[in-house]
């Protein structure tokens, strides 16, 4: 056990100071530090590697086409116009008031499949319009549009890190989808409900790029403060492409839950709600709203391409391809080192023992993942490298831990909303996509998610603790 500790504690260091000390790349970090580990084992050098390798290989089989399709759904959520569709709705719904709520509500929704860095990239502009209409804190719109992002990217499938820690643990996906959905939107509104006041006070102006000829709305009618585009979709058919793959993963799981193995009908909904076919469901649901909004769909890939192509099928079947696969690649490839640092530490004998050890100290088991996930996530900054070194140690002490995978994975996904900082690359994109400075984005990233975090987790604790999660 000694051993196993110590390879554990000295391969994190030197992850930690790797990423952060030294700025090297997650993916070398990683691989040292499983090297690192292995070695400590007591494992053969190429034995260590195989291991790795094993885990990367077993890591990108699972959920490298489901990063990939999310990514191209990110396109046709940008060019389609879906994304100005879902805010509309929701300034709609509530009559123009809390339009904080309008854009957090549409990026808590397109940040399910799609990465969070993405989601503010789409997103930020439409809440820097809606800051400038309606005269509204920039404070306020910043802070409840990032969390929400950050809470479903952080704790429902199939966002990557989560879907990976999920199949990782062996949790039911479907499960994990309904429980990270409700645990995330608890904690959204009661952090909102908790922290407007405090948030609304700070008036700085939105990004002036954004809001380039846009004047604040004249009248209170809420009609006035809605994003008047030409041919936007419905709102159905804008969420299609993000909720049909939920929709379907959801009911497969349902299905495994209620049917005998055998029935047709469990046959085909778990063909349709395999993950990889649900997200690629939902591709194809992107594509068709691009074919029945073409002026739309072709004016802003070319703009944000700066391509001017005139055929529609190159923009749908190569563009949006091209442009998804340089925007998973990282993200796949780090996914990847991830599970296989995992499967070192996973793999050690002494894994499984880990767990008693806890228990016979008393730390209530259910909190165990929470802890780990929120260490990980300020060691190492990305919640998807975070959230799968918290399975691999979690894995081996389900049993003594006494929590279902299933509340294993919400669990870390909670834990790893609570301590985000410098050293994570989403930190970066919001305090730039929102124009805030430092203090801002501590203020408004680190602290508002930190709160949200933490009631995330009380919220799953309290449905372990009842028996129902």
């Amino acid at each position: 056990m000694a051993q196993f500790v110590a390879a554990i504690l000295i391969s994190i260091a030197i992850l930690i100071f790797f990423i952060v000390k030294l700025n090297v790349h997650p993916v070398i970090s990683l691989f040292v530090a499983g090297v690192i580990a292995g070695t400590i084992l007591g494992n053969p050098l190429v034995g260590t590697v195989s291991t790795i390798a094993s885990g990367f290989g077993g890591t990108l089989t699972s959920i490298g086409m489901t990063i990939i399709f999310g990514s191209i759904i990110a396109c046709s959520i940008r060019d389609s116009g879906a994304a100005k569709s879902m805010v509309n709705f929701f300034i709609s719904l509530f009559k123009g008031k809390n339009l904080e709520l309008a854009t957090g509500l549409a990026a808590f929704i397109m940040s399910i499949p799609v990465f969070g860095d993405v989601t503010m990239v789409l997103i930020s502009p439409l809440c820097a319009i809606i800051s400038k209409r309606q005269n509204k804190p920039m404070g306020l719109m910043a802070s409840m549009t990032i969390l929400p992002l950050n809470l479903t990217h952080s704790m429902v499938p199939p966002t990557p890190g989560i879907l990976a820690v999920s199949l990782l643990l062996g949790a039911d996906l479907g499960l994990v989808i309904l429980w990270g959905i409700i645990c995330s939107l608890i904690a959204y509104l009661l952090t909102w409900v908790l922290m407007k006041g405090w948030a609304a006070k700070d008036y700085y102006p939105p990004k002036p790029e954004y809001i380039e000829g846009v004047e604040a709305a004249k009248g209170s009618d809420y009609h006035d403060l809605m994003i008047k585009e030409d041919g936007l979709p419905n709102v159905l058919a804008a969420m299609s492409p993000i909720l049909l793959p939920v929709i379907l993963i959801a009911v497969a799981s349902f299905a495994d839950m209620t049917m005998e193995e055998g029935n047709a009908v469990r046959t085909f909904l778990d063909t349709i709600g395999n993950r990889n076919i649900a997200l690629f469901l939902g591709v194809c649901c992107g594509w068709l709203l691009a074919y029945t909004h073409k002026d739309k769909a072709m004016a802003s890939y070319n703009k944000a391409s700066g391509k001017n192509e005139t055929s529609l099928s190159k923009i749908l079947f190569n563009g949006w391809v091209g442009e998804a696969l340089e925007v998973a690649l990282a993200p796949l490839i780090i996914t990847g080192f991830g599970g296989g640092f995992a499967q070192i530490i996973k793999e050690a004998p002494a894994a499984g023992q880990l767990g008693d050890v806890i228990a016979a100290v008393g730390f209530p088991g259910l909190l165990v993942p929470f802890v780990i996930g929120a260490a990980m996530e300020c060691a190492v900054g990305s919640r998807t490298t975070a959230g799968m070194t918290a399975a691999g140690l979690c894995l081996p002490m389900l049993g003594s831990l006494g929590i279902s995978a299933t509340a294993c994975a919400v669990m870390i996904g909670a834990g790893t909303m609570v301590v985000s900082h410098v050293n994570d690359s989403g930190w970066w994109v919001s305090m730039s996509m929102f124009n805030m400075d430092t203090n801002r984005t501590f203020k408004y990233n680190t602290l508002v998610g930190g709160v949200a975090g933490v009631f995330a987790g009380i919220a799953a604790a309290i449905f372990i603790m009842v028996g129902v999660l």
